[in-house]
């Protein structure tokens, strides 16, 4: 009888469930279907920019797709570049209010979307921005507002980059468990956590020179719109000199602390509205759907770009990681397509499988045979991300893209001391000499470290080779820039590893240019799942989520991120041709 019971409850909630599901759907089906008729744009209105979500290159959302609403707060750069465009030239627009804090995008993305920025000014609307606290790359992207204000008692970050790698050797000794380590570069430090506990000379070097870079190009835009010189801006960041509201003021980085009623009060008088009357605010978030559905780029030319964003992984792929599934598929589609003229490659990756990167190439190579191919790198093109652009016909990076890093390695866990440890001995039988070629539980043998040494010696050379096509360089000048080290764009650039220092809307001129293309309209590829499978999927994954919260609550997010980033390189399969580190610069 409880079976009974219990069977009739089960049924029954899977029941609920399904109609709650449908309902939702149907809910769904009405609200979006007027997604462009229910965002209303009044005269008088400011545009709020205030990113609470992390910024990809390329969320692939379909207008027609009802369930595409259901992740509101997620916008790809494309989304947020077009929709900056659309309000240019909106007349209801009269400017923009930027809000952000604690802004979750990388640094190529922020001086993009700073760059839109300016363009939007020179419209002659304005671009306000108010916080309560900046970050050095919230300051970054704030210093592009004509007018730039901080809240009296808030706080702002202002002393150059830095960033942190993390080192396991001695929990490696301390737990039994190693990886064992096959590479090639004297910069490939990617696996350096794993043989020491501090830091090589050679890894510091390029670290150091990499975010120098970086905060120079930082620096030198910061200087130009807010009039202050760039040795001037290093003493500030050398002497805490924007440390305190009052501090930033005096400075020059800032030009006011206001709380934010009485940023408001600017805002009216900017516009035109009295006080005692309410602003016309449209968010970013809103103003996105409705920009969706005005095309600047039209015609029935087209050229396609192909989006791949994320680490590089044997597979399908998807939004947050390239698989050969998708990019393949995609190459093939834009190449076979006669509305399609040209074809724009943006890379976003620090790089992964070795494997995957040459088969993307080899599609790279057929897809240019067909027509115009043009790369463009956005926030990493290192390694693998660096392997599969290095395949097209012209590359553009962003002044701050991390780039290069030519260089693979292997990494193989080991777990022989703590078996011993804990009384696990194992025993193998094979057929032949090499037929047991490894064991987790025994120590890694001469043989088998030869082989697959000589796996990672043929991987970076041909690295090296591919390279030297794509660039028009010997194999020998590849080799005294690779060894797995990292350049920033403006470095790259000067190396010959890039054609030109752009963002995607330069490699999309180049790529009309170069098809002979004067009015086109834009494809955007690859296309991720629907909607309603995101929202399944989500479904399922509320449990295993809601685990993973608890772990980090408990252990801490600085012991969380640890975890996470240790299990990242024991779970990588096959050789790697992989960024040698992985960098949270702020």
């Amino acid at each position: 009888m409880n079976f009974l019971r219990n069977l009739l409850a089960s049924i029954l909630g899977s029941l609920v469930a399904f109609a709650i599901i449908m309902g939702m759907f149907f809910i769904f089906l009405i609200l979006m279907g007027s997604a462009e008729d229910g965002v209303v744009v009044k005269k008088n209105s400011v545009l709020e920019i205030g990113f609470i979500a992390p910024i990809k290159d390329y969320v692939g959302k379909d207008e027609a797709d009802p369930f595409a609403g259901f992740w509101g707060d997620e916008m790809g750069m494309d989304e947020i570049l077009h929709a900056l465009k659309v309000a240019k030239e909106d007349e209801n627009i009269e400017g923009i209010s930027l809000t952000t804090g604690f802004l979750q995008a990388g640094i190529a993305q922020t001086q993009e979307i700073r760059r839109a920025l300016m363009d939007f000014k020179s419209s002659g609307k304005f671009v306000l921005a108010h916080s309560d606290f900046y970050t050095q790359k919230d300051y970054y992207l704030a210093s592009a507002a004509d007018e730039v204000y901080l809240n009296p008692v808030g706080s702002m970050d202002f002393k150059g980059l830095a960033t942190e790698v993390l080192y396991y050797k001695g929990l490696q000794e301390k737990s039994g468990i190693k990886m064992e380590v096959i590479r090639h570069g004297k910069y490939k430090s990617a696996v350096e956590p794993y043989l020491s506990d501090t830091m090589s000379d050679e890894n510091r070097t390029q670290i150091q020179e990499l975010i120098t870079s970086i905060w120079n190009v930082m620096v030198e835009d910061i200087s130009e719109a807010r009039q202050i010189s760039p040795e001037n801006l290093n003493i500030i960041a050398d002497t805490l000199g924007a440390r305190l509201p009052k501090l930033a003021v005096a400075s020059g980085l800032l030009d006011g602390t206001l709380y934010y009623d009485e940023y408001e009060n600017l805002l009216r008088g900017k516009v035109g509205v009295a006080e005692d009357e309410e602003l016309n605010y449209v968010s970013l978030v809103d103003y996105v759907q409705k920009a969706n559905y005005q095309k600047l780029a039209t015609g029935k030319d087209k050229i396609a770009v192909i989006y791949a964003q994320g680490e590089i992984f044997f597979g399908e792929g998807g939004k947050d990681y390239i698989g050969q599934g998708l990019i393949v598929d995609a190459l093939k589609k834009a190449a076979k397509n006669e509305d399609v003229k040209a074809i724009v490659f943006r890379v976003d990756s620090p790089g992964g499988s070795a494997l995957v990167s040459d088969i993307i190439w080899r599609e790279m190579q057929l897809a240019k045979k067909e027509k115009p191919l043009v790369v463009s790198f956005g926030n990493v093109a290192a390694s693998g991300g660096y392997y599969i652009g290095v395949g097209g016909d012209r590359i553009f990076a962003e002044p701050t893209t991390i780039t290069g890093s030519i260089g693979v390695f292997g990494t193989i866990p080991n777990a022989h001391e703590l078996a011993g440890n804990i009384g696990i001995n194992a025993e193998q039988v094979g057929t032949n000499k090499n037929s047991v070629d490894y064991s987790i539980f025994e120590p890694m043998s001469n043989t088998f470290r030869d082989v697959v040494q000589e796996g990672i010696e043929e991987v970076y050379t041909t690295f090296l080779d591919r390279v030297a096509q794509g660039r028009n360089m010997t194999v020998e000048q590849v080799d005294a820039l690779a060894q797995g080290r990292v350049w920033s764009g403006v470095d790259a650039k000067a190396n010959g590893l890039v054609d030109e220092l752009g963002d995607l809307d330069d490699a999309i001129a180049a790529a009309a240019e170069m098809a002979g293309l004067g009015e086109y309209g834009i494809r955007k590829y690859p296309q991720y799942k629907s909607g309603f499978d995101r929202f399944m999927e989500e479904m399922s994954g509320v449990k295993s989520k809601i685990g993973v919260s608890i772990i980090e609550e408990e252990i801490g997010s600085e012991a969380y991120k640890m975890l996470k980033e240790f299990n990242k390189l024991n779970n990588q399969e096959g050789i790697q041709a992989k960024m040698p580190f992985s960098l949270n610069i702020k």
